[in-house]
C-alpha cells in the first residue's frame, strides 16, 4: 500500500482508530465476566477452570508469528487474522456456554480458548507497529497510549456487560463473537503506513489531549461501575452512560477533526533537520563508529540497529564477531545468555504470577462473600490502565536521571506484589480491593500461568472445596496458601530483577549517559 502525504492527517486517523481496535485486543481480560458461567454450565472443578484459563494466557501471549507477519505483510492483512480467530474462537466458546452445542470435548474448548485470545496478539501488533513506525519522534508516547487502553479493555466490555447485557456471559461471548471483528472491519481501512510529517509544534499538545481523553474515560468507568452497584440504574441511565464512553472513545478524532478545520501552515517540510521537544534530549551530531552510512545512503537497515545508533558511540557493530550487550542479538545467541535466563525468570516467577489472580478473581470474590466481580475487574482495569500509562514515565525518568535500567522498576513491582498476596491472604477487611488495585498496576504477562495457576490455585480450591463437602469452596483458606506461595516466588523474583539490574546498567550508562541523541535521516518505513 503507498505511503499517504507526508503532514496529512492519516496518522491520526489512524491513531484515533487504534484507539478501538486495541479495545477488541484486550478481550483476553475478560475471562473472569464468564468463567463462572464456563464451571457452572458445563460442570467443571476448579482446576479444570483455571487450566482453560492457562488456554486463555497462552493465546494472549503468543506474539511471535504476529511480530513476523507484521514486517512481512499490510496491517489488514494481520488485522483480519486476528478477526478470524476472534470470530471462530469465541464462537465456539458461546456455542458451549449457551448450550446450542452439547457435550463440547474439553479439548476443543481449550484450543478454542487459545485461538480466540490469541486474536488479542494479532490485533495489537498490527496497530503498535503501524503507529509506532506512523510516529517515529514519539515512539515511546504512542506505546504507551495505545497500551493503556488496552488496559481499559476490561472495564469497558464490564461496562457493556453489566448495564447493556445485563450480566450475561452468554451474550458477552455473543458480542466478542461478533463485536470484535465488527469494529476491526469497520478500522481495518484507517490502519495503514503514513509518511507523517518530521516536526509539529503542536504535536505534543495532541498527545496530551489524548492522553487526558483516556484518563477522563478510565474515572467515568470506574466511577459508573461502582455507582451501578451502590444504585439502581434505569435503561435510560445506563444507555447514557454507554453513549458518553463511546464519545469518551472517540475523543482521539478531535485531533485530525481540528487539524482539517484549523490547518497548521507552518510545519516544517520533510527532509529538514528536527529537534525533539523534550529539554531532557539535545539531538547533536554523532561522533560514533556505527554502521550509520547505511541509514545516510537508505540502505536497509532493521529497526533495533536504527534505534541503537541513537546512542552517542554506544554500540560498535564489526562483523563476524559475536554480539555484545547493547547490540542486536538472534534468538539463538540471545537464549544462551544468563541475561535472557535471569529475565525469563523474572517474568516466569513474578510478573507471571499475576495472571493467577486475575483467573480465579471470580472465585477469590465468591469465597470472600463478593458475588458481584464486576466491580472488582472494573478497579483492576482502571489500576492496569495507570500502570502501563505511567509505567513508561516512571521508567524514563529513572534512566534518564541516574541511568537506572528499567529492569529496576520491575523489581519495584515485584515488591508490591509481595505485598499485594499477603493482603489477599490476610483476607481482612477492606484489603481485597486495595489487594486488587495493586495487582492491576504492576499485572503483566503470564508466563507462569501453567504453573501457578492451573496447578497450583485450582489444586487447593478443589482441595479446600472437597474438605467443605459443599457446592463450592467459601472462605479465605480457598486460596491462602496459593497466595503464600505467589508471595514467596515474588521474594525470588525481586532478587533476580536486582541482580538483571546491576548486570545490564553498565549498557544504559553507554547508551544514555550525557542525553546526546541522533535520529536516523531515514526512517526505513
Amino acid at each position: 500500500m503507498p505511503a499517504l502525504k507526508a503532514g496529512s492527517r492519516p496518522p491520526w486517523v489512524g491513531l484515533a482508530a487504534a484507539v478501538w481496535v486495541q479495545i477488541a485486543s484486550g478481550n483476553a481480560y475478560t475471562f473472569p465476566l464468564y468463567s463462572h458461567a464456563l464451571k457452572s454450565v458445563l460442570g467443571l472443578s476448579q482446576q479444570q477452570l483455571t487450566i482453560l484459563g492457562v488456554a486463555n494466557d497462552f493465546g494472549e501471549n503468543v506474539g511471535i508469528l504476529p511480530g513476523i507477519a507484521s514486517n512481512k505483510y499490510p496491517p489488514w492483512v494481520v488485522l483480519l487474522i486476528g478477526v478470524f480467530a476472534s470470530f471462530f474462537g469465541y464462537g465456539a466458546i458461546w456455542l458451549a456456554v449457551s448450550e446450542t452445542v452439547h457435550n463440547v470435548p474439553y479439548w476443543v474448548l481449550w484450543i478454542a480458548l487459545a485461538v480466540a485470545t490469541n486474536s488479542s496478539a494479532w490485533l495489537g501488533t498490527a496497530v503498535l507497529v503501524t503507529n509506532m513506525r506512523n510516529f517515529p519522534l514519539s515512539r515511546g508516547t504512542v506505546a504507551g497510549i495505545l497500551k493503556g487502553y488496552v488496559g481499559l479493555s476490561a472495564a469497558v466490555v464490564t461496562e457493556v456487560y453489566t448495564m447493556v447485557l445485563k450480566g450475561s456471559a452468554s451474550s458477552l461471548l455473543l458480542f466478542l463473537t461478533l463485536g470484535i471483528p465488527f469494529i476491526c472491519l469497520a478500522l481495518m481501512y484507517y490502519i495503514r503506513a503514513c509518511t507523517p510529517s518530521e516536526a509539529d509544534p503542536s504535536e505534543n499538545a495532541h498527545f496530551l489531549f489524548t492522553q487526558l481523553a483516556s484518563v477522563v474515560l478510565a474515572v467515568f468507568l470506574l466511577t459508573t461501575t461502582i455507582l451501578k452497584d451502590v444504585v439502581h440504574l434505569s435503561n435510560t441511565i445506563s444507555y447514557t452512560f454507554i453513549g458518553i464512553m463511546v464519545v469518551l472513545l472517540l475523543a482521539p478524532l478531535a485531533i485530525p477533526i481540528k487539524m482539517t478545520l484549523f490547518p497548521n501552515k507552518k510545519l516544517t517540510r520533510p527532509g529538514s533537520s528536527t529537534v525533539l521537544n523534550d529539554p531532557l534530549l539535545t539531538l547533536t551530531p554523532s561522533n560514533s563508529d556505527m554502521n550509520l552510512e547505511k541509514i545516510n545512503d537508505g540502505e536497509d537497515i532493521s529497526e533495533v540497529d536504527a534505534l541503537l545508533a541513537v546512542g552517542e558511540g554506544a554500540v560498535r557493530i564489526k562483523k563476524k564477531r559475536r554480539p555484545r550487550r547493547g547490540e542486536d542479538f538472534t534468538f539463538r545467541e540471545a537464549i544462551v545468555k544468563a541475561d535472557f535466563w535471569l529475565l525469563w525468570l523474572v517474568y516466569f516467577f513474578g510478573v507471571g504470577s499475576g495472571v493467577t489472580v486475575l483467573n480465579n478473581l471470580a472465585q477469590i470474590g465468591v469465597s470472600l462473600g463478593f458475588n458481584d466481580t464486576t466491580t472488582l475487574l472494573s478497579l483492576f482495569s482502571f489500576c492496569n490502565f495507570l500502570g502501563r500509562l505511567g509505567g513508561g514515565v516512571v521508567s524514563e525518568y529513572f534512566v534518564r536521571w541516574k541511568t537506572i535500567p528499567r529492569t529496576f522498576l520491575m523489581m519495584i513491582t515485584q515488591v508490591i506484589m509481595v505485598i499485594t498476596y499477603l493482603l489477599y491472604a490476610s483476607a481482612l477487611k477492606g484489603t481485597l480491593y486495595i489487594a486488587t488495585a495493586l495487582l492491576g498496576i504492576c499485572y503483566g504477562n503470564p508466563i507462569g500461568a501453567l504453573l501457578f495457576s492451573g496447578m497450583l490455585a485450582g489444586y487447593v480450591f478443589d482441595t479446600e472445596e472437597a474438605k467443605q463437602g459443599g457446592s463450592t469452596c467459601m472462605g479465605p483458606n480457598c486460596f491462602r496458601l496459593t497466595f503464600l506461595v505467589l508471595a514467596g516466588v515474588c521474594c525470588i523474583s525481586t532478587i533476580l530483577s536486582l541482580i538483571l539490574t546491576i548486570r545490564i546498567r553498565p549498557v544504559y550508562q553507554m547508551l544514555y549517559a550525557g542525553g546526546s541523541f541522533r535520529l536516523p535521516q531515514s526512517a526505513g518505513h
